[in-house]
């Protein structure tokens, strides 16, 4: 069980063929690859890369619009595949991470090393917020798409909602790296995008 990794190539493939769905515009291969790229540049800070990189081939695995429990769905499908290459603990942890990625709250570990590569992950998971605007605007154009069948005014009244409990909070991302590299250019995206949802 040890030496054999957790996501090996059989595995990306079967996940890559979830992310290659028509339906997906933003949470796709792209997205995950996005993601694996921010954990190669802050692999020197994370305690359990491996955990961290199966947290991300998996956190979107199941993504369904119409769903309330994708998250839930994804860290379940991770369990009954990892179970086998993981100890339980371990397990937990990177199914604690997918969940999370439903609030962005941190999981209640009492493990500093866990909270730590959690905050990471989490902040990865973000990162388009702080993203040039163009990247920004692209990112959002898709989302809408994934959210074709929700009506305008709705679309607008819920968006503009999620938008708004992020400016409210002192922080969007949980780490000071994040912070200082997204942090500034996420607030004026998501400032510009709140404007044109209520506005126009």
């Amino acid at each position: 069980m040890e030496n054999e990794p957790l996501i090996d190539d059989a595995l990306k493939s079967e996940l890559s063929a979830l992310y290659r769905a028509k339906s997906r515009h933003y949470h796709n291969l792209a997205h995950i690859e996005a993601m694996l790229g921010l954990a190669g540049d802050y692999r020197g800070s994370l305690g359990d890369p491996e955990a961290i990189e199966a947290a991300i081939w998996f956190h979107d695995a199941i993504y369904d619009s119409k769903a309330k429990d994708n998250e839930a769905q994804s860290a379940a499908l991770a369990e009954k595949r990892l179970a086998s290459r993981s100890d339980p603990s371990r397990l937990n942890r990177i199914s604690a991470m997918i969940v999370a990625t439903a609030t962005h709250q941190l999981p209640p570990f009492d493990d500093a090393t866990a909270t730590r590569d959690a905050s990471l992950f989490l902040d990865m998971d973000l990162s388009i917020l702080g993203a040039a605007p163009d990247a920004f605007d692209a990112y959002e154009r898709a989302v809408r798409r994934e959210y074709a069948w929700v009506e305008e005014p709705m679309w607008r009244a819920g968006r503009s909602a999620v938008l708004k409990n992020f400016l409210a909070r002192p922080h969007i991302f949980h780490t000071e790296e994040f912070r200082q590299r997204f942090e500034p250019q996420a607030r004026l995206n998501m400032a510009r995008s709140l404007a044109a949802l209520t506005n126009s």
